[in-house]
């Protein structure tokens, strides 16, 4: 039930966020509109991320999850009534753009907390695995899908994600109460302050493979992502419409699960801080060649083996995270790397958008490509403790902070 509910939650976001782009930028043909879309979804994540974290550690995380993604079908029936009334200026699509952040800000640390809970420990790798696979297999969906109902209709795009949200809604609340869904009843007795909330940051300060990791992502992604600008490849670049948009969208995600269905056969066995690192300036040798290519076929490629590589970090990255965090802190700790994900995104689609305003499209997309490259380089000085890993299944909680004296 937790990967269905996931799977229709993620897919409806997924063609919100590329169908909003789409329509904004065909209206406006502005690059900076594209990265206005992207602030607006990761203003919600930043303000709310933490406080949802803390939700999670003390609520039912099956219910705050399944409440969120009702909050999104709204959103998606809203996007649907002003595209049925003809509405071409931007400040709506930002509006509602906003309403998606907040969506993921309040689900998504309670849905991506819940799978180290579900199986027992050594199995924690391949449930990070499906984590990612239910994410980009709903990468590949939605934006497919997005992108070829757009072509006949605007409005049922997002009258098909309302409906894929309500059912993910419905799914979430069959998820049966168990240790996944439910916070222990120490977390339900701890009370809501500053000092809790705040908890996530403090136990990543105290942990570098962890917060080395998140960071990781963060300045690759941030610098490395060309996900914001593909509406400009696809009109200006490829001369592709809204169908190639979709599948230069979706291929990431196609890589990402082939990369997998590879790891569900051939998990990372050792070295996994190496590999990390390797795989991150693979990501940013991808980007350049996309930033470079005016062929469809290859740009396509360049995104497929960018997303397959991908999925090699995310799942070292989350799993270490999900072995090295104590339970009682994996809503708050999800949280927090909610927020650098999302400043990597939806941060990173602004800083794209500015970017391309400033020096150009491709100085943006291939400058970024090659700072990925170098911070993969240079991450093994600042983090000695990540790249030293080996086998992801050593890895152990580390403590929670103590409770200063009441």
């Amino acid at each position: 039930m937790w990967f269905a509910a996931s799977f229709g939650m993620s897919v409806a976001l997924q063609m919100l966020e590329v169908i909003i782009g789409w329509s904004v930028y065909s209206h406006q043909h502005s690059a900076l509109d594209l990265g206005w879309i992207g602030l607006a979804e990761f203003v919600p994540l930043f303000v709310l991320a933490l406080p949802a974290g803390h939700i999670a550690d003390r609520f039912p995380r099956r219910l705050v999850l399944a409440l969120a993604t009702f909050l999104g079908a709204g959103v998606a029936l809203g996007l649907a009534a002003i595209t049925a009334a003809g509405v071409h200026a931007p400040a709506p699509y930002f509006a509602l753009a906003l309403g998606a952040g907040v969506t993921m800000a309040i689900g998504s640390p309670a849905s991506r907390a819940m799978p180290p809970t579900l199986v027992a420990r050594e199995l924690i790798p391949n449930a990070m695995v499906l984590r990612s696979f239910a994410g980009q297999g709903a990468g590949v969906i939605g934006p497919a899908i997005g992108g070829l109902v757009y072509a006949l209709s605007p409005t049922a795009v997002y009258l098909l994600a309302a409906g894929a949200l309500l059912a993910g809604a419905l799914l979430a609340l069959m998820i049966g109460p168990g240790v996944g869904a439910e916070p222990g009843a120490a977390a339900r007795r701890e009370a809501a302050t500053l000092r809790s909330v705040l908890d996530g940051l403090r136990f990543l300060r105290r942990t570098p493979v962890v917060l080395g990791a998140i960071l990781l992502d963060l300045f690759a992604v941030l610098f490395g992502g060309a996900v914001a600008l593909l509406p400009i490849f696809a009109a200006r670049y490829l001369h592709v419409g809204s169908v190639g948009l979709g599948a230069l969208r979706a291929a990431p995600a196609a890589g990402a699960l082939l990369g997998a269905l590879f790891m569900l056969r051939r998990p990372v066995s050792g070295r996994a801080g190496r590999v990390l690192l390797g795989v991150v300036g693979s990501f940013g040798v991808c980007i350049v060649v996309f930033g470079l290519s005016r062929n469809f076929e290859l740009s396509l490629a360049a995104l497929a083996l960018s997303g397959f590589v991908d999925m090699f970090s995310m799942n070292i990255r989350s799993t270490t995270s999900a072995l090295a965090t104590p339970d009682a802190l994996r809503g708050r700790v999800n949280a927090v790397e909610l927020v650098f994900i999302s400043a990597s995104n939806q941060l990173g689609a602004f800083e794209s958008g500015l970017a391309a305003t400033l020096f150009g499209t491709i100085t943006a997309v291939v400058g970024g490509g090659l700072l990925t490259v170098a911070i993969a380089i240079g991450w093994a000085g600042l983090f000695p403790e990540l790249a030293g890993v080996d086998r992801m299944t050593d890895l152990q909680p580390a403590a929670a902070a103590p409770r200063a004296a009441q």
